[in-house]
């Protein structure tokens, strides 16, 4: 039998991706943080924009079969999901900030449960960086209640919350992009992964 070998491109595109996408995630909730005054229809739209290309990198992570394959293990869903709310925020701009208290901290929250999986399921793999993800998901799970149930505060506060959302979602998916995906240039195609990565 052929021993074939797997395509490495796409988890270098996912892997890639994830950075990319996370650094910029980081950017605009600092700038959010720090320019509480900043346009909420420009902010809106860079968010939209932002959420529809890293919907499409979960997409092709999921499908990309990295060695540990716990980065993007639930990634396909809030792939799915992320691309129309994107599009709602690319839309509709200047309803981004009231629209995502709600639905932005469900997915961030969503986002903080899975990732804390995903820093157990590390610690199992024997990746050294599990608590840093583990502690992160908290945080970002924190950021997204706060999210849901915010008590208001007015139009400021409101940025700057989301502004922390974002920034944390941001350094948790870079953290995991970082410390999670393994990609190696000779991975069989029908490699059966051990129940235990020995580091």
């Amino acid at each position: 039998m052929e021993d074939r070998l797997r395509n490495t491109t796409p988890m270098q595109i996912a892997r890639g991706g994830y950075i990319v996408l996370s650094t910029l995630l980081c950017a605009l909730g600092l700038l959010m943080i720090l320019l509480p005054d900043f346009s909420i229809a420009l902010a809106g739209m860079l968010l939209g924009v932002l959420m529809i290309v890293f919907g499409a990198v979960k997409i092709v992570g999921y499908w990309s079969k990295d060695l540990y394959r716990l980065a993007f293990q639930y990634d396909f869903a809030f792939g799915v999901l992320m691309i129309p709310l994107g599009l709602y925020a690319l839309c509709c701009p200047e309803r981004t900030i009231s629209f995502f208290y709600i639905i932005l901290g469900i997915v961030v929250l969503a986002d903080g449960l899975f990732k804390f999986q995903i820093a157990l399921d590390s610690r199992a793999f024997g990746i050294e960086k599990w608590w840093l993800i583990l502690a992160l998901a908290f945080l970002a799970g924190m950021l997204g209640c706060m999210l849901v149930f915010h008590p208001g505060g007015g139009a400021k506060v409101a940025t700057a919350l989301v502004g922390f959302a974002l920034l944390g979602e941001g350094v948790l998916n870079l953290s995991v992009a970082l410390y999670t995906v393994k990609i190696i240039k000779h991975q069989h195609a029908d490699e059966q992964l051990p129940p235990r990565f020995v580091g």
